[in-house]
Formats: structure tokens, C-alpha cells, sequence
């Protein structure tokens, strides 16, 4: 980085309240029940919340200190980062705006996020959030909304493609990066940073986003979800799921991930003499899903754009009654668009742990398990 100052001139850190960000993944038994969450509140009129006090941990694993793992949280701001600059020493940060733009203003560029794109701030870079579509900034939304994932471990990376070959599911050449741009300004400003899984502050001069040219490749970037080249079956069955990845971080084990980021685009459905939806299915993954856009094609209602998802390891899952129902009468001797729609799903090889606040908000739904309730014997032995 070139820079105008160093990045050490700042008075000390010291600890603040942590707000409703946690790190103590173990203060709860996870639970092997299926959960399910309605889109969390937006802040009230009056309230000003920006991105960083607006953040709500829903649950993680691992531990930053050990740098495995991940923490999954939702953000909900209505207010723009002015004075206040962040930094997450503990991890990277995965971010899916879901309701509102997102303006990144890092001290290596600025970058536009908007829902169905994402965002990776790398760890340690400084950054501020400000929302261009809130109505004090000529926009027209009250609140942004959407979600984060906290990666402790080794950084996201694309997949490799084997079979697939040289092009496929998220291309390279769709990755953006900023380019260089600085804020020279002096004044009274507030640099807070997530270390070990805390809320530190301190007091800066002047804006630490005063870098005026750099290179090298511990970036930001965006992503359009909308780029992603989406493979399927033409001729019958499932492929793998891992067709839908778009980034890993990986682990230790060949071929078994710390943590990926998988989403489910809009797509035709060909496979003939199968069930097109996501099948039932129980696995070592953990998963915590949410909808950013349209409806998710394998839950007739209950899922909605900014809700959540968490099936743990080996909890058994998929689409509900009524979704299952039409997918069995379908004809499929025809072609089927799923178009309204994009969901995302954090899937780890370690148990997500729910925070205590998660499993106490007043959105969880109480009876999402009855939604599988009611399927019939469909087996005859005396048939075919």
C-alpha cells in the first residue's frame, strides 16, 4: 500500500459493548432440530443504526484465535458510516445484501453492491458502509438489510472445475476489484475492529482511507450472482450440489471444505423421469440458508427474502409437502425455468451453533417442522 500516513497512527484500542455480535458459539447445545427464522425487523423510525451496530450474530463454529471457522450474522442499518471506519482482524468478511445497496468505501476503492451481488472484504482492510438508496440520500428504501458470514479460516477461493473444464459456475473474469482511490480528511474519527471475536475502538486523526495507489492480491471484490453459468442434468438425475458452488475455503482434508458459499440461481430443469427439486437428503454438512430474491422452489411458503435456514449435520431435510406434491404430478417430458428466485446457503463441515439470541428472537417459527408432516406410504409392493 502506498499511503499517506501509516496505518499505526491512532490513539489505543479499547473494549466497548459487542452489541448483539457474539463469539461464544458454545454457550448453547447446538440442536439437531431443523430452524427456520422470518425475515428479522428493520430498525425502528428513529433509531440510527449503521452496518456495524446493526450486525446480529445468528450463529458460527470454530474459534479466530484457532483461525477455523465462521460466524453468521444479519445486518440492519439505516444509517451511513460517516465518522466510523471498521476492520475485522478475525476474519474475512462475506457480504449478501438482500435489501438496499451498499456502497464499500475501502481503503483500496470503493465498490456497489446491490441485491443478487456480493461482496469479500479481506482481512484487515479498513472500510466504511454507506447506503445510497435510504431516502435521506435521495433513495427510496428506510433500511438495508441483508446478510454476513465471518470467515476465520483460509481465504474464499474458486473452485476448481475438473470435469467441468476451463469455464463454468463462477468465471474469474466476472470477479471485479476496486481501483485505487484515497480521502485526504482531518477530524475527530472513531476506527473499530473485531478482535477475537470483540469489539474494540479508538480514536483516529484522520481517515485511515488515505492509500493512494497499491497492487498485490489481498483485495476486495464484488460479484454479480446473475454472472453465475449454471450447470445441470440434460438427461436425467441430480449431479452433485457441488455444481452450484461458488467459492470454498478450504481445509486440511483433500476435497472436504471448512466453509462454502453455494447459491441457487434462476435455471431450466430437464432431467426427465426425476424429481426436479432438491431431493431429501441428510448429510455431515451443516447448513444455513437464506433467500435473497423471488421464492425458493422447494418450499411452497414460509421461506422469505431475508429469512434464514438451519439444518445441522445429519438433520434430515428438503421441500415441504405441498412443494413435493406438484413436483411428483409434473410432466417431466418438458423443460421447466425457475426464474423468480435466488438463494444462498453457508455450508460448513463443522456444527453450526445458534447464538442464544437467534434461538430467542420472536421470528423463529415454532412449527416449521410441520411442514413435513402428513407425506404418505407411496410404496406398493405389488406394483410395476
Amino acid at each position: 500500500l502506498y499511503r499517506m500516513r501509516p496505518a499505526a497512527v491512532h490513539r489505543p484500542f479499547a473494549r466497548i459493548d459487542d452489541g448483539l455480535l457474539s463469539n461464544d458459539f458454545g454457550a448453547l447445545p447446538a440442536t439437531p432440530n431443523q430452524l427456520r427464522w422470518d425475515p428479522l425487523a428493520l430498525p425502528a423510525a428513529g433509531e440510527s443504526v449503521d452496518f456495524v451496530s446493526g450486525l446480529a450474530t445468528m450463529g458460527g463454529n470454530g474459534d479466530p484465535a484457532a483461525m477455523s471457522g465462521c460466524a453468521i450474522h444479519v445486518y440492519r442499518a439505516n444509517a451511513s458510516m460517516r465518522e466510523r471506519f471498521f476492520y475485522d482482524a478475525d476474519g474475512e468478511l462475506l457480504i449478501v445484501p438482500q435489501l438496499g445497496q451498499l456502497r464499500l468505501v475501502t481503503e483500496l476503492g470503493r465498490l456497489e453492491v446491490e441485491p443478487q451481488e456480493i461482496a469479500v472484504i479481506p482481512r484487515g482492510i479498513r472500510f466504511r458502509v454507506e447506503l445510497p438508496d435510504l431516502k435521506s440520500e435521495g433513495g427510496t428504501l428506510d433500511a438495508a438489510r441483508g446478510y454476513v458470514c465471518e470467515n476465520f479460516g483460509a481465504p474464499f477461493r474458486l473452485p476448481d472445475l475438473g470435469p467441468i473444464g476451463s469455464n463454468g459456475l463462477a468465471n474469474p473474469r466476472d470477479f471485479l476489484a476496486p481501483l485505487a482511490w484515497f480521502e485526504d480528511r482531518e477530524g475527530d474519527f472513531e476506527l473499530l475492529t473485531r478482535f477475537q471475536g470483540r469489539l474494540w475502538t479508538a480514536r483516529i486523526g484522520h481517515s485511515p482511507l488515505d492509500v493512494v495507489a497499491w497492487h498485490g492480491n489481498h483485495v476486495p471484490y464484488r460479484y454479480d450472482l446473475r454472472r453465475f453459468n449454471t450447470i445441470g442434468s440434460i438427461s436425467y438425475d441430480h449431479p452433485d450440489p457441488s455444481i452450484f458452488l461458488v467459492l470454498q475455503s478450504q481445509s486440511d482434508t483433500p476435497g472436504v471444505d471448512t466453509l462454502d458459499f453455494v447459491i441457487f440461481p434462476p435455471r431450466w430443469l430437464c432431467a426427465q423421469d426425476t424429481f426436479r427439486p432438491p431431493w431429501f437428503h441428510r448429510n455431515v454438512a451443516s447448513e444455513f440458508m437464506g433467500l435473497i430474491h423471488g421464492v425458493y422452489d422447494a418450499k411452497a411458503e414460509g421461506f422469505s427474502p431475508g429469512g434464514a435456514s438451519l439444518h445441522n449435520c445429519m438433520s434430515g431435510h428438503g421441500p415441504d409437502r405441498a412443494s413435493f406434491e406438484k413436483a411428483v404430478a409434473a410432466d417431466t417430458r418438458t423443460p421447466q425455468h425457475v426464474g423468480d428466485t435466488m438463494a444462498f446457503m453457508f455450508e460448513t463441515r463443522t456444527v453450526i451453533h445458534p447464538s442464544a439470541q437467534a434461538l430467542a428472537l420472536p421470528t423463529l417459527q415454532a412449527d416449521y417442522w410441520r411442514c413435513w408432516q402428513g407425506f404418505e406410504k407411496r410404496f406398493d409392493p405389488g406394483a410395476g
